[in-house]
């Protein structure tokens, strides 16, 4: 049975695992598109073992307990992406990130504030003006790579994670990703200038259905995303005796 483990540089909330990198390590287990269902928090710095069926679907596991699940995509992967931005339009979008006055994990890998560069991403989404989605750039350092000038499919799933979550909600409320699904049209080349985007799609209740895009410099797209996040229940306050 495969395994691999999380490191934890790549986290998102404390002592768990970003979830849009640990998504794209294991669509890398897979030959289909598939659609990441994450059911429980995925630890870092522990063997997680990867299981599979004969219809394709993926099981993530940890001492025997289901922690995500990987299925094929049964139709094609349509995803309506708006036309990219310029450069300098996302950069002055990026100032705009509410996580500089208020985030509720600094540390995590893609978005951040306290991670440095060569460490973290620093993918700083923020509203873009005149437009109802949120915009961010993004410069991939060496690290990212194999050695051949490329970054690695996961890192391009993890770049797509965060912007979904700012456009989703953009006052720093805590939410978790549920479903996840990403498809690579290219891997960009490490020092490449990129763009990338946030929008909603849908919202019902505490669901929020996201679309996340990003782009090279000239605008061309390189990778694409869906996602849903979820707001957690509210804990019900305890009325003193």
């Amino acid at each position: 049975m495969p395994s691999f483990t999380v490191d934890q540089r790549y986290c998102g909330p404390p002592g768990c695992a970003n979830g849009g990198y640990f998504a794209g390590l294991l669509a890398r287990h897979s030959t289909d598109l598939v659609r990441v269902r994450i059911e429980k928090p995925i630890p870092l710095q522990v063997e997680l073992d990867v299981r599979s069926d004969a219809n394709g679907t993926l099981e993530l596991l940890h001492d025997g307990a289901v922690l995500a699940r990987a299925q094929p995509w049964l139709s094609p992967f349509d995803l309506a992406v708006p036309p990219a931005p310029d450069y300098l339009q996302a950069l002055d979008a990026s100032l705009r990130f509410t996580g500089f006055a208020h985030h509720p994990f600094p540390r995590c890998f893609v978005c951040g504030t306290e991670r440095a560069r060569g460490d973290g991403l620093r993918i700083f989404a923020g509203a873009l003006s005149g437009h109802d989605h949120v915009a961010a750039t993004w410069a991939p350092d060496e690290s990212l790579s194999d050695g051949d000038g490329k970054v690695r499919p996961e890192f391009m799933s993890a770049a797509l994670d965060c912007p979904g979550y700012v456009a989703a909600r953009s006052d720093g409320v805590p939410m978790l990703l549920g479903e996840y699904s990403v498809h690579v049209d290219r891997c960009v080349h490490i020092d490449e200038p990129c763009i990338v985007i946030g929008w909603r799609i849908a919202v019902r209740g505490r669901v929020y259905e996201v679309g996340t895009a990003l782009y090279d410099y000239d605008g061309d797209l390189c990778a694409r995303a869906r996602a849903v996040w979820i707001e957690p229940r509210p804990v019900a306050a305890v009325r003193p005796v």
